[in-house]
C-alpha cells in the first residue's frame, strides 16, 4: 500500500462519471489530465491521474464499482464529481444525498483520512445544451441546483474543498463550437480546461502551500 507523499511525486484519484472520463474528447483533454499538466508546469510533480469514472454512472453505480474493485492505495488528492445521471434518471435529491455521502466518505478514506485533500466538484447543467432541446430546461436547472445544494452542504459538513463549475457550464451556449463536444451534450477540452485551471488553484494551495512567516 502506498501512502501520501512517500515520494516527491504526488498522486491524484478522480472519481466520477462522463464529465470525469471526458466523454467525447481525447484522453489529454480530460480535466484530471489537464490539471496534472498545469501543476507540472507550475513545478509540482504529480503522477498521471487514476480515473475511476464511466459515462452513465450514478452514485449507486460508482459505489458498486468501488465495492467490486476496491481501492487499497491512498492518494494525495481526490476529486469527486457525480450526480448528473441520478438527476437525469429523475431520482429525488433525497435519495442522492445518502449515496453521495457514502462516496464522499470513501473519498476521504482514499485521501488517507485528510478531508482537506478532497475536492467536490459541482454538477454541470446539461439542460442548457442543444441535446436538451424540447425538454423543460428550467426544471432541469432547478433540479441541478437542488442536487448541488445537497452535495455542497454535505461537503461543508465533512470539511472538504468545493469547486462550483455549474455557472461556467451554463455559459457554453455562447460558443457551442468550441465549448461543447461533437455530441452537443458533453464538454470540450477547452471548457474542461477552464475547470482544470480553477481546480489547479485549489490543488496548488493543498500540495504546495505558501511558507508561513
Amino acid at each position: 500500500m502506498t501512502t501520501p507523499s512517500d515520494t516527491s511525486v504526488f498522486t491524484y484519484l478522480a472519481l466520477g462519471d462522463s464529465y470525469t472520463i471526458g466523454e467525447g474528447v481525447g484522453e489529454n483533454d480530460r480535466f484530471p489530465v489537464q490539471v496534472v499538466k498545469i501543476l507540472k508546469n507550475s513545478g509540482i510533480e504529480v503522477a498521471d491521474p487514476k480515473i475511476v469514472a464511466k459515462t452513465g454512472w450514478t452514485t449507486i453505480e460508482l459505489n458498486d464499482e468501488l465495492n467490486t474493485h476496491p481501492i487499497t492505495d491512498t492518494y494525495d488528492i481526490v476529486t469527486l464529481l457525480i450526480g448528473v445521471n441520478d438527476q437525469y434518471r429523475r431520482f429525488p435529491v433525497e435519495s442522492y444525498k445518502p449515496w453521495f455521502t457514502k462516496l464522499l466518505e470513501r473519498a476521504i478514506g482514499y485521501a488517507g483520512g485528510k478531508a482537506g485533500h478532497v475536492v467536490v466538484i459541482s454538477i454541470p447543467d446539461w439542460g442548457v445544451t442543444p441535446y436538451a432541446e424540447g425538454r423543460d430546461r428550467d426544471e432541469i436547472a432547478g433540479q441541478i441546483d437542488q442536487y448541488n445544494e445537497g452535495n455542497k452542504s454535505i461537503a461543508k459538513k465533512y470539511k472538504v474543498k468545493y469547486l462550483d463549475i455549474t455557472a461556467d457550464t451554463r455559459d457554453v451556449m455562447s460558443d457551442v463550437t468550441n465549448l461543447l463536444a461533437k455530441d452537443q451534450l458533453h464538454y470540450s477540452g477547452q471548457e474542461m480546461g477552464m475547470w482544470a485551471a480553477r481546480l489547479s488553484i485549489i490543488l496548488k494551495a493543498i500540495l504546495a502551500p505558501p511558507p508561513a512567516y
